[in-house]
């Protein structure tokens, strides 16, 4: 029983070790984003942006939905952070949030968001623009 007691030891540092070099190959990149979100009701959001990985830069499409109380225009610049990603693609897929917020003119804005990869992005920028809005959003972004 000991030895069995010892090896199942063996397995777990074994499992430790290769988690923690999983988590040390991820790296962080930068990013800025340019969003245009229109809507009555349901919304819409287009826009494009920049990831700077590992010293070089990466154009992104970005694209979304949203489904609940919105109506108005606006555009908003966010630039930030994109942590925990191994490859430039890792920031590609879906970012889910819902949200309250309202922009008469200019305003502050500050969101963290996870893709299905583990992507997180933190985001802060200024929206310019009149939209009122209490909904459910999805946003898209992609390598171009």
């Amino acid at each position: 029983m000991k030895v069995f007691s010892n090896f199942r030891v063996g397995l777990v540092a074994l499992a430790a070790i290769f988690g923690t070099v999983t988590v040390a190959n991820a790296d962080n990149g930068s990013i800025r984003i340019r969003i245009l979100k229109a809507g009555f009701v349901v919304g819409g959001s287009v826009g494009e942006g920049v990831l700077t990985f590992q010293g070089r830069r990466y154009p992104l499409s970005v694209g979304g939905l949203s489904y609940g109380f919105t109506f108005g225009a606006s555009e908003t610049r966010f630039r930030g952070v994109v942590k925990n990603i191994r490859r430039p693609s890792d920031v590609s897929g879906v970012y889910a949030q819902a949200g309250a917020g309202a922009a008469v003119g200019r305003g502050a804005q500050a969101i963290i968001l996870t893709n299905q990869k583990g992507a997180v992005l933190e985001l802060s920028g200024e929206q310019a623009g009149l939209i009122v809005s209490l909904d459910l959003s999805g946003l898209a972004l992609s390598l171009k």
